[in-house]
């Protein structure tokens, strides 16, 4: 038989902001390659550690290829092949007989980004349960905080292009570890410091991207807000700000002076750790070097004050007047350049009125604590919670209730599949047509289906068909194919779509939004931000309504906003628990611990790829020599990280990568990998920040010690009895 080789053009359907343009390479019907597309301007040919071997991650031996019922005790992974026609019908079953005893909001979704594309990704199932009439799940693990406390600054705005980032002269890395977690901006990045641009790593960590900058700032976790508003002290007593750009394109300055008032760079050293002096030079170079950009990260929201946190940096490009340069101002989320038509993706409409809101980083207490009605039913897709999310060992306990009825679909067996009654099986992106857009750059890319799913796998546009249709609803929309769903779901003649159609984007592979001349744009040189006032407003006018989270997050729907009160201007709360906020529990639990995103995993896909958990390796505590003496920990030393919400065990690193006082664990291992059966998110409260319901993965105090392989095992059982007595 005669090979018959295809290249067919995709995308990249990780949460990550690269969003990278694929090739794949198809033999006879097998993938057997997949490349980064060579002439993408963000691609750029390469693909991330994690994606090099995207092909053969398709053909993983364990993946779920059928629908399965549970056989063992919950948690257990034992699993029987069963008909999807077996399956469609007990999930009908179930579901009908808890509607008609407890109501529709007693089922409720459960899901995130683990697949990126407008049709397969963040609001995939909302239509389904608006239309079921189940409790909304508010979706913020990532992002939200940092956003919302964006929008009260600048409104949407979509901020520098990326392809700009050769034009800067000073670039603050703020929160972020780019070359881990979105790579293809560092070649822009890297060729800027060649043209004499100053890199600038703001982290606690001494970070893969923290090595290659000209500069590491060393901070304190939660701190940062105190950090941007002692630049601003600076910036401002030492008349170093852009006097005419302030007095024309921004709003509250005089009460922002008499905030930054209050932070003077002695009280600003002893909050955040960083020496007077770097204060200093840092504020001075920054509203002097122009052009001046900062790319903020995620990992920003991830402490009590991580809205405010953003609020107060995102002042900043403002006020020196970074905005009037190309390659000056501010690089967070691009979304607002692609046209989506967010109520047609969702179906708010569908809504019944009055249903409640449940945040899914409150999921062990949702699960645990009861409400009425309460939760019987769970539909879990596009995340992995018991990893992801906070409050690890609650969760393990709410979903062994036997009396929750839990459907997961997935790849593979992962920790929270592991709780399934039915387990349902998902196609990967080869095997899927999807339109992605990007929160890191401004290209549309498209994923051509290449090749046919293995098994009876399908993707969630089609799973959700199948559930309409099961459950019997006869809307003309559970009829539509992926394309025509595509073609519903873009605003076509909004302006960003210029030059852009549908026949050009599955030709092309990928198109840029039209956001203008990336060698000649400046979005807000002459103001212009989507903000009330159309200024950036260092005093938010929309802080008068109260904390919120933006629509798509919570399945479209406006109704049940936390609201209570903003600071009007940015503001700087200590976090939840440090040694100078909460000495009662830094006296049993005196460190620290942030959770960076793994280099190796994409959260928590591929951690059970054996070689990307050769790559990643196991899990790691990083400890400073200082606190890792007085323990008797050395390198190589197994350690106990715990807290009264749980505990995991990991080897020590013992370096000066990190702060003293603060230890590190990468995010993304899989607990039932785990000698201890438990990973970092043990310790993780459920607490959230003061913007956007935010996590708080970064605002938690624990204590280290050395541990033995008896007590590991001990633990391990422990963490089991313990779930079971909960649930």
């Amino acid at each position: 038989m005669k090979s018959e080789k295809i290249t067919v053009k995709g995308a990249c359907p990780q949460d990550c902001p690269d969003t990278c343009a694929f090739i794949y390479t198809v033999e006879n019907g097998r993938l057997i390659d997949v490349k980064g597309d060579p002439k993408h301007p963000i691609t750029q040919g390469r693909l991330c550690t994690k994606l090099n071997d995207f092909a053969k991650h398709h053909y993983n031996p364990n993946r779920v290829l059928y629908p399965m019922r549970r056989v063992g005790p919950k948690g257990a992974g034992e699993f029987e092949r069963i008909s999807w026609a077996e399956a469609l019908g007990e999930i009908k079953s179930r579901w009908t007989r808890i509607i008609d005893e407890f109501g529709s909001e007693a089922i409720m979704p459960c899901s995130y980004l683990g697949q990126e594309g407008v049709l397969n990704g963040l609001t995939v199932g909302d239509a389904f349960f608006n239309r079921l009439g189940s409790t909304v799940a508010e979706k913020t693990f990532c992002g939200v905080g940092r956003d919302v406390g964006a929008a009260l600054t600048i409104g949407g705005s979509t901020g520098v292009d990326p392809e700009s980032l050769v034009h800067s002269r000073y670039i603050i890395l703020w929160a972020v570890n780019t070359l881990s977690t979105g790579n293809h901006q560092w070649p822009f990045i890297a060729e800027a410091q060649q043209r004499g641009a100053k890199i600038v790593v703001i982290d606690p960590l001494r970070s893969k991207t923290a090595t290659q900058a000209d500069w590491h700032i060393p901070i304190k976790p939660g701190t940062d807000a105190a950090l941007a508003l002692g630049m601003m002290n600076v910036i401002i007593s030492e008349g170093l700000y852009d006097r005419d750009y302030v007095e024309r394109h921004t709003a509250g300055f005089d009460e922002l002076v008499a905030r930054a008032a209050e932070y003077p760079v002695e009280r600003v050293a002893t909050i955040t750790g960083i020496p007077v002096q770097d204060i200093l030079t840092l504020s001075r170079e920054y509203a002097t070097q122009a052009p001046a950009v900062i790319r903020l990260g995620v990992a920003i929201e991830r402490s009590r004050n991580g809205g405010q946190a953003a609020r107060a940096i995102l002042c900043l490009p403002a006020l020196i007047g970074a905005w009037r340069h190309v390659g000056g101002g501010y690089i967070g989320i691009t979304m607002g350049a692609f046209a989506l038509k967010w109520d047609a993706m969702c179906r708010p409409d569908w809504i019944k009125k009055g249903s409640r809101v449940f945040n899914l980083n409150n999921l062990g207490k949702v699960l645990l604590e009861g409400s009425e009605p309460p939760i019987k039913s769970m539909m879990v897709y596009n995340i992995n919670p018991v990893v992801q999310a906070p409050d690890q060992e609650r969760i393990k306990s709410g979903l062994l209730r036997e009396d929750l009825f839990l459907v997961v679909s997935d790849l593979f067996i992962t920790d929270t599949a592991r709780y399934a009654d039915i387990l349902l099986p998902a196609t990967m992106q080869a095997e899927q047509t999807d339109l992605m857009f990007s929160w890191g750059h401004f290209y549309w890319t498209y994923n051509n289906k290449a090749i046919e799913p293995p098994g009876e796998a399908v993707p969630n546009s089609q799973l959700f068909r199948l559930l309409a249709e099961t459950m019997g609803f006869d809307e003309p929309e559970w009829r539509r194919t992926d394309e025509e769903m595509i073609r519903d779901f873009i605003d076509w003649d909004s302006p960003l779509m210029e030059g852009i159609t549908f026949e050009g984007l599955k030709e092309n592979g990928y198109m840029k939004a039209a956001v203008g001349d990336k060698d000649i744009r400046t979005p807000h040189a002459e103001g212009n931000f989507p903000t009330p006032s159309g200024k950036c407003e260092f005093k938010s006018s929309e802080a008068v309504n109260g904390n919120f989270v933006p629509p798509p997050f919570r399945s479209g729907y406006e109704a049940f906003q936390d609201g209570g009160y903003i600071d009007p201007l940015p503001s700087y709360n200590p976090p939840f628990e440090s040694q100078g906020s909460a000495p009662q529990i830094a006296s049993r639990y005196p460190l620290n611990i942030i959770s960076p995103k793994a280099h190796g995993f994409l959260n928590s896909q591929y951690a059970n790829e054996i070689k990307q958990q050769k790559r990643e390796g196991a899990p790691v505590l990083i400890i400073h020599p200082e606190d890792a003496q007085p323990r008797g920990i050395a390198n190589g030393d197994t350690v106990k990280v715990s807290n009264d919400r749980g505990a995991f065990v990991g080897s020590a690193v013992v370096s000066t990568d990190t702060m003293k006082g603060v230890v590190v664990s990468f995010l993304g291992h899989w607990s039932a990998d785990s000698r201890s059966k438990s990973a970092v998110n043990s310790i993780s409260s459920d607490r959230a920040a003061n913007l956007g319901r935010a996590p708080t993965f970064n605002d938690n105090l624990v204590e280290v010690a050395k541990i033995d392989d008896a007590a590991i095992a001990h633990l391990a059982a422990n963490n089991r009895r313990t779930a079971m007595e909960h649930a």
